[in-house]
């Protein structure tokens, strides 16, 4: 009997009947074939910072902890294991001179699972994690090895990107890296209006942005980072048209630092969160519903922050930012307080907009509801089902997920 499995946030709990945490891809391939012939279903499972349910099981949950670590690295090319953290994976990458053009908010993820959810961070030209992906090796349902990059197979480059998980077990990942380079991180508060007029603009003249919106207060607090090798000319980072004698226009944080430490955030806090990509021109209209519904039916139990960010669009079959720019919403709550009733109120607003939902994230969307908003949909389970015939990477919350009844 395996352990109780309980992800990051302690909202998703449940003890499979193995957990199997294989030390090299022959026991990954000797595992998937002896569940094929048992019928046991099995599930990939990085470090569990997911909320959804995309690695429950009563079948095996194969942990990918023990093959960790970057493989090599060539030009701007870097072959990791799947299970390696991203913030072990920053650390490799700086010490071979190296670093990610983009990272999310956390490096508690491994990178396979991190890039089969579509989990990202902000900017007007960068894609999600998934984007940086050139190559994945890829253990099927059948106990195969499938290499897929520039070089072998490359049409299904678009698949396994983002793959939840659902077409094999991927154990290596070669992604596009640049040589290493610091960020300058600066932060203040504003007043939300005040936000919201200036956004475009904040976003275009910076690298990276986002903000944090607090219902309580009606206040936010602005994120930016740039390079900082590029020259204070380059670097437009100041405030648009604010007096500097306006209290709120001084920063409240200066960092400046390589990537892997300058972007992602140490948080102690835990807390759930719910989701969705929209695309870029309805966020305005968007984000005046969802502040308004906040405000005058969730205030007193928004315990926290609603945080936005943009992505740009991609070619990848099951990403959230599919053939879009994108805008994100997230809704985060403490894990000590209620949120369905609250998330699900969110969600139905993100939906009236075209709303994607996060695939690591909380949502209530099954097969139905999300066909028709990924346009390669059917190509998607088409490969799932030549890669994975007899299913064993199927548990019934993928079934809901991905088989339309």
């Amino acid at each position: 009997m395996g352990h109780e499995f309980v992800n990051w946030s302690g909202s998703l709990s449940f003890t499979p009947a193995e957990y199997a945490e294989p030390a090299d891809e022959d026991e990954v391939r000797a595992l998937v074939r002896r569940a094929r012939q048992d019928g046991t279903p099995v599930r990939p499972v990085g470090s569990g910072h997911s909320s959804s349910p995309l690695v429950r099981t009563d079948g095996i949950l194969l942990s990918l902890d023990r093959m960790a670590g970057v493989i090599s690295d060539r030009g701007n090319l870097a072959t990791v294991w799947a299970g390696t953290r991203l913030k072990t994976l920053g650390e490799g990458l700086y010490d071979a001179g190296l670093a990610m053009d983009n990272l999310g908010d956390v490096d508690y993820q491994s990178i396979a699972g991190a890039t089969a959810t579509g989990t990202h961070g902000t900017g007007l030209r960068f894609g999600n994690l998934s984007t940086q992906v050139a190559g994945v090796r890829l253990v099927t349902g059948t106990g195969e090895i499938l290499d897929i990059g520039a070089d072998s197979n490359p049409e299904l480059l678009p698949a396994v990107r983002l793959s939840l998980g659902a077409l094999g077990v991927v154990t290596q990942v070669t992604l596009q890296v640049q040589p290493r380079y610091d960020l300058h991180r600066r932060s203040w508060c504003a007043p939300i209006d005040w936000t919201l007029d200036h956004l475009a603009e904040l976003q275009h003249t910076n690298r990276n942005m986002d903000f944090y919106w607090y219902p309580r207060s009606d206040q936010t607090q602005i994120r930016v980072m740039n390079r900082a090798d590029e020259t204070p000319e380059q670097q437009v980072w100041a405030l648009p048209r604010v007096p500097r004698s306006d209290p709120w226009a001084q920063p409240r944080e200066v960092q400046v630092g390589p990537t892997h430490r300058t972007i992602p955030r140490h948080r102690e806090l835990r807390f759930e969160e719910i989701e969705y990509m929209l695309p870029a021109e309805a966020f305005p209209a968007c984000f005046a519903e969802v502040r308004r519904r906040i405000r005058e039916q969730h205030r007193r139990v928004a315990g926290w922050r609603v945080l936005v960010r943009s992505i740009a669009a991609d070619d990848i079959w099951l990403s959230n930012a599919y053939g879009r720019p994108t805008t994100t919403i997230a809704c985060l709550q403490n894990t000590s307080l209620p949120y369905e009733e609250y998330f699900r109120d969110m969600e139905a607003v993100f939906r009236q907009y075209g709303g994607r939902p996060h695939w690591g994230k909380k949502h209530w969307l099954t097969a139905r509801q999300l066909r028709p908003l990924y346009p390669r949909w059917d190509d998607f389970q088409a490969l799932r089902r030549r890669l994975d015939p007899d299913g064993v990477f199927l548990s019934p919350d993928q079934t809901r997920l991905l088989e339309e009844r």
